[in-house]
């Protein structure tokens, strides 16, 4: 099954103003702008600037969906940098690229059945209370020494893809369960956990709301220690928490995952 490209909005977000609680002003190319609260006006004239730029500084990328001329691309992109025109286009020539030599748009479910097969992570079937998609790592079924890092790398950007293309009108973010129950050695993996961070940090941006570590072990506290500073400020969204807080405060009775029922 082809993806859906999803790193899109549903319709034009630049339509609407932003709004913040601690305004700002800076200049981004001709345009002042105060990033507490930028208006639709505003807004399209920086993503009219950034697709300009793009044009003409980086005609080789390329078009349609996720290229150099998705205005909806780019005014999240915009949004992510603060509305900073030369940060937008660096950060988004850099998101184009990589998912152009990742080739994100050829990977399906057919692609990635081998290794979604060990049941190692998943899209959940429903949101969470906030209407979040969740995207559910269940560790134990981990084993970086005999699995393939390529497929674990393909997995997780297709599952990042799928979860954010059942994201509801207006809502931006997804949440990331981690199922630490029963969590070893044998599956830990520092550079597979800094990679899905890295992902998400400079190829989809602010897409990740919360990630919840379910009942760690002990043994997992000295891999948190060294993966925390390498995760940048992604780090302060993640929560300790066990399964019972997870199925009461996060889903309901008939929405909870079936490994996280009591």
């Amino acid at each position: 099954m082809a993806l859906r490209a999803s790193h899109a909005l549903r319709r034009p977000s630049f339509l609407s103003p932003l709004v913040s609680s601690r305004p700002s002003s800076v200049r981004t190319g001709k345009f002042p702008v105060r990033c507490s609260g930028i208006g639709s006006r505003e807004a399209r004239k920086l993503v009219l600037e950034v697709k300009e730029r793009l044009e003409k500084d980086c005609c080789s990328l390329p078009v349609g969906k996720n290229g150099r001329d998705d205005e909806d691309m780019i005014y999240w992109f915009l949004k992510d940098r603060k509305f900073v025109v030369e940060d937008a286009v660096a950060k988004l020539t850099k998101a184009i690229k990589w998912r152009q030599e990742f080739k994100v748009s050829e990977l399906t479910e057919e692609s990635v059945k081998s290794i979604a097969e060990t049941g190692k992570a998943y899209v959940h079937d429903f949101f969470d209370v906030n209407d979040r998609p969740v995207l559910v790592v269940v560790a134990s079924k981990h084993f970086p020494a005999v699995q393939d890092p390529v497929e674990n790398e393909k997995l997780c950007v297709f599952l990042i893809e799928k979860a954010l293309s059942k994201l509801p009108d207006g809502k931006e973010e997804i949440l990331g369960i981690f199922d630490l129950r029963g969590f070893g050695t044998e599956n830990a993996d520092l550079k597979f956990l800094t990679f899905v961070f890295h992902v998400f940090y400079y190829y989809y941006p602010k897409r990740l709301g919360q990630v919840l570590f379910v009942d760690a072990p002990f043994v997992f506290k000295p891999i948190w220690q060294l993966a925390k500073p390498l995760l940048k400020s992604y780090a302060s969204l993640v929560r300790f928490c066990s399964v019972e807080t997870v199925s009461i405060e996060y889903f309901t009775e008939e929405t909870v995952p079936a490994n996280f029922r009591e």
